[in-house]
């Protein structure tokens, strides 16, 4: 996802130097959309071009470039460096006049775009029209403003130093009232401030406290990226341990066995006030072979993304050959390291640990990331070294998608197939995956939350070892999501997992799709059997939209997001109490309950209680038998919808 930021405002109030300060700050791109209307009119001028559309093809021959660094914006027009040209009394007087075309607008609009959607992580957008017309879906967007006199002040100051004014503070006062006037009054797009643009005032702030007021609005909307700390190592050396050492919880699965951790985790900590992600991965082996294999090219790509990179060594062990051979890697990645000493029980085991330094890595830090020693002292320094803006994405706001099933389904699958790349291991294998993989993805214009999980083979009190921790965080992690996508093979029969699974959405009470994997693998009779089973088992979810795929291949993927959707648009409906009891008096008049001992039950009136799922509260003279119930759930579904969520039906008594 790539943040946009929208900074508009009327001339001189700021929006350059305060854009490229959050820019710089920030990491991200800079386009200044300004620019590239004074590097058009000066185009204008110098070829007496009169006309928008002899302009827009003098453009196509000598091309304007913007170059987005913060720290040198550059603006090129036909290969030439025009970045002082276009701030002449010249250029300044008729830009209003010639930006005002509305072929050469639309013109500049595709330019724009286009270098908008270049930028990776993020850029700022600074000029007019930035957030109603430019960028009208960015994250953030600022109106920034200032009174005349400030705004005069710093515009002279600005040409001053660009040698194209003597210091006429009054003279640029009238000319920027005079602007005002006319980008008010443009008869197309005039200035304005978008309705959802928060304003800023810098008439009294300098432009640092101006940059800050921006910046923490960034931060609480989560639109700054978290630093990325990635543990490694060999197999067993501590690595899940010190995870939960840092985030302070029983998160990563440990057991006395190598091998437990296999895709890379990522999990969010904090530690004096600097929030930052912590990615456990597999254990890393030179000659590995088979999943282990997978593993290690895991951990291996996972260090791409990192901030800061934790090599952990069991100090008990000490130093191994396959050390080396990691070390050699990590110095190729060109990432930040700190070497971790694990194990170091007592100050006589730190004595012994000291050898670690041959590693050439530097100064070991000797910790128990089983018993806490040494761990505050590690995260002191970790957060220390950590930079104020990293490659992770906070993930407040996104909608979160629990991918669920039986071991070796395709949630994996699935899941890489969405994201374009391996984000989780794919292997023949059962049980592959062990911890929910959670991943950011976009899909469209909006960006997702998926997380895959391990594959349920009974519940988490019927289940020992790690299958009882993957299948504790799977029945989290559907408690956590808003939708869950249930991955069936259905190249074979339903089992009495897949049912099992079934009922554990369904209580959960999450929006639900249900994803009939491996369909490339199905022929005519298997469709026919699969029809049969599906009436036969899914009865109690029958309301579930489902979807042939074929995660492998990413076949009928672009159908699943469409009843993604739909399941949360349902899950989340609302209908008005007057709409309600307008269709439950026909429904009632037409088909009254039964009589239940004797007595016939009067409806009185019924209300949503609730959405998220949609839950009715119906309130009755008698009690409604569960038939009836189930009936009114049904014609409830038929009059308003609700496709892919559940609905709660609950009868109140209530005397006449």
């Amino acid at each position: 996802m790539t943040v946009v930021v929208a900074m508009d405002g009327p001339s001189g109030s700021g929006k350059s130097s305060t854009s490229r300060a959050i820019a710089k700050r920030a990491g991200w791109l800079y386009l200044d959309t300004g620019a590239l209307y004074r590097a058009a009119t000066w185009l204008a001028i110098r070829e007496t071009i009169d006309d928008a559309n002899d302009l827009v093809a003098a453009l196509e021959k000598f091309p304007i470039v913007f170059k987005t660094d913060p720290d040198q914006p550059i603006t090129l027009c036909g290969g030439i460096d025009i970045s002082q040209d276009i701030r002449s009394a010249e250029v300044t007087s008729a830009v209003s006049r010639v930006s005002a075309w509305p072929e050469l607008r639309q013109f500049l609009l595709g330019l724009q775009h286009r270098i908008i959607d270049s930028a990776k992580n993020g850029i700022v957008v600074e000029g007019r029209d930035i957030g109603t017309v430019v960028c009208p879906n960015a994250q953030l967007k600022v109106w920034l403003q200032a009174d005349i006199n400030a705004r005069a002040i710093r515009r002279d100051l600005e040409e001053q130093s660009s040698n194209i004014s003597k210091g006429n503070t009054e003279q640029v006062a009238e000319s920027l009232q005079t602007r005002d006037q006319q980008d008010s009054s443009r008869a197309i797009s005039p200035l304005k401030k978008a309705e959802d643009a928060i304003v800023v005032d810098s008439t009294n702030l300098t432009l640092n406290e101006t940059v800050d007021y921006i910046w923490n609005v960034l931060k609480q909307r989560s639109l700054i990226g978290l630093p990325k700390v990635v543990i490694v190592g060999r197999p067993n050396v501590g690595k899940s341990t010190l995870v939960n050492r840092i985030i302070g919880s029983r998160e990563a699965i440990i057991e006395d066995v190598p091998g437990v951790t296999r895709d890379r985790v990522s999990y969010e900590a904090e530690w004096n006030g600097k929030s930052f992600f912590v990615v456990d991965t597999g254990g890393w082996e030179p000659t590995a072979e088979g999943i282990a294999l997978k593993i290690s090219e895991a951990a291996e790509s996972a260090i791409v993304d990192a901030d800061l990179v934790l090599f952990v060594v069991d100090a008990q062990v000490g130093q191994q050959s396959d050390d080396d051979a990691f070390i050699s890697v990590l110095r190729k990645s060109r990432k930040p390291v700190m070497l971790i000493a694990n194990k170091v029980d007592s100050e006589k085991d730190e004595l012994e640990a000291h050898a670690l330094w041959n590693l050439g890595l530097g100064e070991p830090y000797f910790i128990s990331a089983a018993h806490g020693r040494g761990s505050g002292d590690l995260l002191d320094e970790i957060v220390s070294r950590l930079p104020e803006v990293g490659q992770g994405r906070m993930d407040d706001g996104y909608r979160r998608i629990a991918i669920v099933g039986r071991p070796n389904v395709g949630k994996s699958s699935l899941l890489n197939s969405f994201a374009g790349s391996v984000r989780a291991l794919v292997d023949d294998a059962e049980g592959t995956t062990r911890d929910p993989i959670d991943e950011l993805i976009d899909l469209g214009d909006k960006t997702w939350r998926f997380i895959d999980t391990a594959g349920i083979r009974r519940r988490a009190h019927q289940a020992s070892g790690s299958d009882y921790y993957a299948a504790l965080r799977t029945e989290r992690a559907i408690e956590n999501a808003e939708v869950v996508i249930m991955i069936i093979d259905a190249s074979i029969p339903i089992t009495e997992q897949d049912l099992r699974i079934i009922s554990l959405v369904e209580d959960s009470g999450k929006a639900l799709v249900v994803g009939m994997n491996k369909w490339d693998l199905v022929d005519e009779d298997r469709r026919v059997a699969l029809d049969k089973e599906s009436d036969r088992n899914f009865d109690q979810v029958e309301w579930a939209e489902r979807v042939n795929i074929s995660a492998k291949t990413g076949w009928h993927k672009d159908k699943l997001l469409p009843a993604i959707e739909r399941s949360l648009e349902s899950w989340e409906k609302r209908i008005p109490t007057a709409k309600l009891n307008a269709f439950l008096g026909q429904l009632i008049g037409s088909n009254p309950p039964p009589i239940r001992g004797g007595k016939q039950p009067k409806i009185l009136f019924a209300t949503q209680a609730g959405v998220a799922p949609p839950t009715f509260v119906i309130f009755a003279t008698e009690f409604l038998e569960a038939s009836y119930r189930r009936f009114i759930e049904r014609r409830l579904r038929e009059e308003f919808g609700f496709s892919g969520s559940p609905i709660r039906v609950s009868v109140r008594i209530r005397e006449r």
